[in-house]
């Protein structure tokens, strides 16, 4: 159910003892260009070291913190509420759209669960957050890009670290080209971000050292990129063919 301005509906839960307070402000950018995060909550014991950092950081966010004691070593009492949480924010019918903030595999089954249920689930953790949890996000993007700038491309000629950076991603993106049917190679680069996002969902251009996808393809000089009449971009594989059109963007 969109909002009044059209933008999806989002119920964010954070898992404070597994995300970092130094995530909060590039979370919720990132969030934002999702859609609107109607529901802000975050889970954990804020009476610990790990989790007291959040608290300087709730009401500058609006998050709503909900206080889980310990009680038992070894016992999760903040997934669990969350996981309640999740599932009655579920049923309401109320969102397009889950944020789990969190690198804990626990959270697969919820995440899952919630797709099942044709609703699309965002998960947001760190690199060492295991392939299951990944996998079962529409997309999963990673909280340490967060803490830093990407690299900005100066000029025509990349530096020689965003080159490498590049050329790494470029096996990962002929292969998702190479799924796409097309009877000249050309595909719209709108098209072949989300068929990106589905195939790895937990792609980012920031992380090969570039802020959007279009300067990815570009950096990495294996593709051929056009702008149509109508203004739109389309790319194919310089290998594929040998003609390169005259319109190519360099």
């Amino acid at each position: 159910m969109p909002t009044k301005s059209g933008l999806p509906r989002l119920a964010v839960l954070i898992d404070a003892d597994n995300a970092s307070a130094k995530i909060a402000d590039g979370l919720f950018q990132e969030i934002a260009k999702i859609g609107e995060a109607s529901v802000r909550r975050i889970y954990g014991d804020f009476s610990s070291a790990h989790s007291k950092g959040w608290a300087e950081l709730l009401a500058r966010h609006a998050i709503i913190p909900h206080q889980q004691f310990a009680y038992t070593s070894g016992k999760n009492a903040t997934d669990i509420a969350l996981v309640i949480d999740a599932m009655d924010l579920l049923h309401s019918g109320r969102f397009d759209g889950f944020c789990l903030v969190s690198s804990d595999c626990d959270f697969t089954r919820l995440a899952s669960r919630i797709r099942e249920q044709g609703v699309a689930v965002f998960g947001f953790g760190e690199k060492k957050t295991p392939e299951s949890f990944r996998l079962a996000c529409r997309r999963f993007i990673y909280t340490e890009d967060f803490e830093r700038s990407p690299v900005k491309i100066q000029g025509a000629v990349p530096a020689a670290k965003t080159l490498k950076l590049s050329s790494a991603a470029t096996p990962m993106l002929k292969k998702v080209i190479s799924q796409m049917e097309s009877e000249d190679g050309w595909v719209p680069l709108g098209a072949f971000g989300k068929q990106l996002s589905t195939l790895f969902s937990d792609f980012k251009p920031r992380a090969y050292g570039f802020s959007k996808l279009s300067d990815l393809v570009k950096g990495t000089a294996a593709f051929e990129i056009e702008t149509t009449k109508a203004g739109a971009m389309r790319i194919r594989t310089r290998d594929a063919f040998s003609r390169k059109s005259g319109s190519t963007v360099a």
